[in-house]
């Protein structure tokens, strides 16, 4: 059986050698996040074999684990201590790995009120485009040894090295959760959803879709009932209301179930963002930052559209031919990004073309 550290030094040596030969290598795990933007393209590298705890202190917060283990198994070893990762990532596969879902950085409904999957990234091990093992960040919130490479990490989608390990901040699960419903438009919601956001109520994840709003409360009982009396609405049973929240997270509702219309947008936004376009059918999260939506309209229009608003518009899946699945950066952004790439891998053999084809 490979040991760990005879697997990492493999790897140094077999990217050192990719870069010397210039030949470009695949980065894959389970490939539950494929769908997800342009495929790259070379020699596949099977990360997967890279597993297991390797420090969880429950007092302290924080886990330090292995890039290449399941994610459901980090948060079942999690909730067995009563805690979780706040961000409530999605999986969009059993296999899918806790490397993964750092690299490609997505947060579920949770996101807007306990923070995004950066925030809780407190360091990382990499191995570097020219086969270096590199450490960054700790196990501490604050942290001011050098830059701050963990955060960079988060949503690389592999372009930038092979993720070792990683050291992750949890918390608590909450004592309670309850979910309200109310029968509202989707202009009502989201003044409803920005408002709140400026009061004291225990919110943990909002929701509006098909003339529904949902919010999820989360915290002490106390809290919860004062949110109950603050907003009013029906309460979901618990189990109807578990459900939904992970459909939600996983695209497993019946709204993203679709073919037919078009590619699925993801479309980041202020969240005080009115009402977009009347005629869209629109799942709205995160307050109203996070818009998902259906369409046939072309990249362009779509993004022109968005753009006037202050946000960006990424295919998040794609049901035909794609120019661009992510938002084109400033120039400013692009020219960073592409010096990123260029320190941490400099021959440009890691996952080519994953986020812009032909640029990054």
């Amino acid at each position: 059986m490979t040991t760990t550290t005879s697997l990492i030094q493999d790897w140094q040596e077999q990217l050192a050698q990719a870069t010397a030969n210039h030949t470009p290598l695949q980065l894959c795990g389970s490939g539950s996040k494929n769908f997800y933007g342009p495929q790259a393209q070379g020699q596949v590298l099977d990360l997967r074999g890279n597993q297991g705890v390797v420090d969880y202190e429950p007092s302290e917060l924080v886990m330090v684990v292995k890039g290449g283990t399941r994610l459901s198994e980090v948060e079942a070893l999690l909730a067995e201590r009563n805690q979780c990762l706040a961000f409530e990532p999605p999986h969009f596969g059993p296999e899918a790995t806790i490397a993964g879902c750092i690299a490609a950085g997505l947060s579920g409904p949770r996101r807007a009120n306990a923070g995004g999957l950066k925030d809780f990234v407190l360091g990382v091990k990499i191995i570097d485009g020219l086969g270096q093992h590199l450490s960054f960040g700790g196990q501490v919130m604050k942290n001011v040894a050098g830059y701050d490479v963990s955060r960079v990490i988060a949503g690389s989608f592999g372009s930038l090295g092979v993720i070792d390990e990683l050291s992750i901040k949890v918390l608590p699960i909450p004592e309670r959760t309850l979910t309200l419903q109310l029968a509202l438009p989707q202009d009502k919601a989201l003044d409803l959803f920005n408002t709140l956001g400026g009061e004291p109520v225990a919110i943990s994840a909002t929701a509006w879709i098909n003339g529904k709003a949902y919010i999820r409360l989360s915290g002490a009982p106390e809290a919860l009932m004062a949110g109950k009396n603050r907003i009013g609405g029906d309460e979901l049973a618990e189990s109807d209301a578990a459900q939904l929240w992970a459909q939600i997270r996983e695209q497993q509702h019946e709204w993203f179930q679709r073919k037919d219309a078009g590619h699925l947008w993801r479309l980041s936004v202020p969240s005080t963002t009115p009402v977009i376009d009347n005629n869209a059918d629109v799942f709205v999260e995160w307050g109203g930052a996070l818009r998902w939506q259906f369409s046939t309209s072309s990249e362009d229009e779509m993004r022109a559209q968005v753009s006037k608003v202050g946000g960006t518009a990424n295919v998040f899946r794609a049901h035909g031919a794609v120019t661009s699945a992510f938002h084109p950066l400033p120039a400013p952004m692009l020219r960073l990004q592409q010096r990123l790439k260029k320190a941490f891998d400099p021959a440009g053999v890691l996952n080519p073309g994953r986020l812009y084809t032909g640029v990054l």
